[in-house]
């Protein structure tokens, strides 16, 4: 084969002779180097594909990474959420807590308890030997939830249930402050009934529309009931009296006093002092004479004497050795 190398710018070329020795080593070189280079340049090509898009596996563990990094994410949302809201109930179990501890103690103070012995401000006395249960410990998985929301239901329930008792308790204690009841002097002793007797004066059958009550001259004498002073002054046969007409509808009448304390239209609560014992008006010597009137008519005061308390004179005992 023969070729003829022609420079650029020469007219004349220059003729090159190939023998098959050349020709063979041209053909050897262009099939061993030819696919190196398409080999060299497919691997550059292929390296460069995964740089820039990268390798499939490579990116499915990526793709996992953030799929799990977007549940654990969420999962710490749901578990603050969770924990908030336990957090909101916890605190709102204990302000019942603390309610039905403040209305307990006030239902024991208004029973008459003994705070030693019944007390909401500390906890009872539990105890006893504690047996392990396998058993149940691998069994039981409380929901916590709802077993606060159980506790919270049965706090409601419990605070209603005391709500209501304390409301009776008040009822009652209402019905016993304005209604007449113990006994209206210090000491002293009922010495005429009521009823049918002698009058003292005349000698002649009459009726007794009160009782009376012999005590010590300027001795003190107290309101059976929680009321309004009606009338304070001076009535015929009654001397010096006071009369309270009490919420419950009843009226009660202290005469014969040596002096008035409360004023007409003072409104005076159970064992208050409201006057003096006396003798004034149609009386024979110191003593309380009292009526208590029911729709108008007189009744027998003894149903709402109690004159082993004595309360009162134990009252302003009590006070008068404080004062001093």
């Amino acid at each position: 084969m023969q070729i003829i190398v022609v420079p650029e710018g020469i007219r004349k070329g220059t003729p090159a002779c190939l023998n098959h020795r050349h020709l063979t080593m041209i053909v050897i070189t262009g099939l061993v180097l030819l696919p190196a280079v398409v080999g060299v340049l497919a691997y550059k090509l292929t390296d460069f594909y995964q740089r820039q898009n990268g390798d499939p596996a490579l990116a499915a563990y990526r793709k996992e990474l953030i799929q799990s990094r977007a549940v654990l994410r969420k999962t710490r949302e749901e578990a603050t959420r969770h924990l908030n809201a336990l957090a909101l109930k916890m605190g709102s179990l204990q302000a019942q807590t603390l309610r039905l501890n403040a209305l307990g103690s006030r239902l024991t103070r208004m029973a008459g308890l003994d705070g030693r012995e019944f007390s909401f401000d500390t906890p009872p006395g539990v105890g006893g030997p504690e047996k392990s249960s396998a058993t149940v410990v691998a069994t039981v998985s409380p929901d916590i939830t709802r077993s606060m929301d159980v506790l919270a239901h049965d706090l409601d329930r419990s605070q209603a249930r005391l709500m209501a008792l304390e409301s009776m308790m008040m009822d009652r204690k209402l019905v016993a402050a304005v209604t007449p009841a113990g006994w209206p002097v210090q000491g002293g002793w009922v010495s005429s009934g009521f009823g049918a007797r002698m009058d003292p004066f005349t000698g002649h059958q009459g009726i007794h529309e009160g009782v009376d009550i012999a005590a010590r001259m300027g001795g003190p004498i107290y309101a059976l009931g929680d009321g309004v002073v009606n009338f304070a002054g001076e009535k015929s046969g009654y001397g010096l009296m006071v009369e309270i007409t009490h919420e419950s509808g009843l009226v009660t009448r202290y005469s014969h006093c040596s002096s008035t304390i409360a004023k007409a239209g003072e409104r005076v609560t159970r064992g208050q002092e409201v006057a003096k014992v006396g003798t004034t008006g149609r009386s024979t010597g110191p003593h309380l004479h009292l009526e208590v009137i029911r729709n108008g008519r007189p009744v027998n005061p003894v149903a709402y004497l109690d004159s082993s308390s004595n309360q009162f004179a134990k009252k302003a005992t009590t006070v008068a050795a404080v004062k001093n």
